[in-house]
């Protein structure tokens, strides 16, 4: 499995985080976290959905791009 993290800019709040977890679950994404700022997302895809996502973060309201940093580093 394969794992991604996206910096996510302009959330908040409770409600930012709510927004983008519900948009990246109605997508099929498997998302493993979200939190002011960021978002890891498990994919079983090769290779994985990195723009899928980043589209529907901006659909919802929200600028992101690919953490080239490795996620053990977090």
């Amino acid at each position: 499995m394969a794992e991604f993290v996206l910096r996510i800019e302009g959330m908040h709040c409770g409600a930012c985080l709510r927004r983008v977890s519900q948009a990246l679950a109605t997508e099929g994404l498997d998302v493993k976290e979200v939190r002011l700022g960021a978002a890891r997302i498990d994919s079983h895809q090769d290779p994985p959905p990195v723009d899928r996502a980043l589209a529907v973060i901006q659909k919802a309201g929200y600028r992101a791009h690919l953490d080239s940093t490795p996620a053990h580093a977090e």
